[in-house]
């Protein structure tokens, strides 16, 4: 029988449908859109409830300046590379990849049991169907070095870099974040000056001091609901992200070092939420 055959004898009933239900799955996320739905009909309802027509709040002059000015600083603070790959992530917020981590542990150790039967070279022909990306170039990395250390010092580099990564994107938001409310002051300053020149009649001066200030509402308004809660989502992610890699890279680790399966999962279990354990922990006892 052949390593890919004896593989897939002993692969978990729900990993040999890998193809079919994968253990990271991209779909849109509907949490995020409703954040973003509660967050716009709360504002609009609560500038109803004042009576004020929200026609008023619809200023070309001010959304130029705060919008402008706003990407103007980020082109300034930031690389044009850094800046696109930010961007490109804020674009991947709207979907999310759900990982099922229970499956991922079995994944890993099915990959040891075979490991520890026919060797690490016995990987070859089953990476292509891991069901992640960094759990496939982890067993690469594996297969490549010969010292345990090497291979440890490789993949956590490669944790340290993505997190890194994560973080200047989420940072680049941060401060554009930082800088649209004291750009829409200066929008608000802009249209006082205009109003100033209209003084000698008083009811153009309420009026546009009203509207000139919708420049800082602008500003308070991209700040404090579009670019930092993006900034604090990305990190969100990243975080998530980092702790599905060190469970991966702990199983590789052990993988390599031919732990025995029923300790990887032992081990691997601390990297899964509480009431996923309890639950698991359920199922094995009514299994049993």
């Amino acid at each position: 029988m052949s390593t890919s055959q004896v593989y897939l004898k002993e692969l978990p009933q729900g990993q040999q449908a890998a193809d079919d239900e994968p253990v990271s799955r991209r779909r849109l996320d509907v949490w995020m859109l409703a954040g973003i739905a509660i967050a716009v009909i709360a504002t609009v309802a609560g500038i109803a409830a004042t009576g004020v027509n929200l026609v008023y709040f619809f200023q070309p002059t001010g959304a130029l300046i705060v919008l402008g000015g706003t990407l103007g600083v980020m082109v300034v603070t930031t690389p044009r590379a850094a800046l696109g790959h930010s961007l490109r992530r804020v674009a991947g917020l709207f979907s999310t990849a759900h990982v099922d981590r229970e499956a991922l542990i079995e994944e890993l150790v099915s990959y040891t049991r075979l490991v520890r039967t026919k060797g690490l070279y016995a990987l070859e022909p089953v990476v292509p169907r891991a069901g992640d990306e960094f759990l496939a170039e982890s067993l690469l990395m594996a297969m490549d070095v010969r010292e345990r250390s090497e291979l440890q010092s490789a993949l956590e580099n490669k944790l340290r870099l993505q997190e890194r990564q994560g973080e200047a994107d989420a940072k680049i938001l941060e401060v554009a974040g930082g800088f649209a409310p004291t750009i829409g002051v200066l929008g608000t300053v802009v249209g006082l000056i205009h109003v100033l020149r209209q003084f000698s009649t008083p009811s153009a001066v309420a009026y546009g001091v009203g509207t000139a200030f919708v420049s800082t509402i602008y500003g308070l308004s991209l700040a404090n609901m579009v670019l930092l809660p993006a900034a604090h989502r990305i990190r969100a992610r990243v975080a998530e992200e980092f702790e599905t890699h060190e469970l991966i890279t702990e199983g590789v680790l052990c993988m390599f070092d031919k732990i025995h399966p029923s300790l990887v999962r032992q081990r691997l279990r601390c990297f899964l939420r509480q009431p996923d354990a309890d639950a698991h922990s359920v199922n094995t006892a009514a299994a049993r």
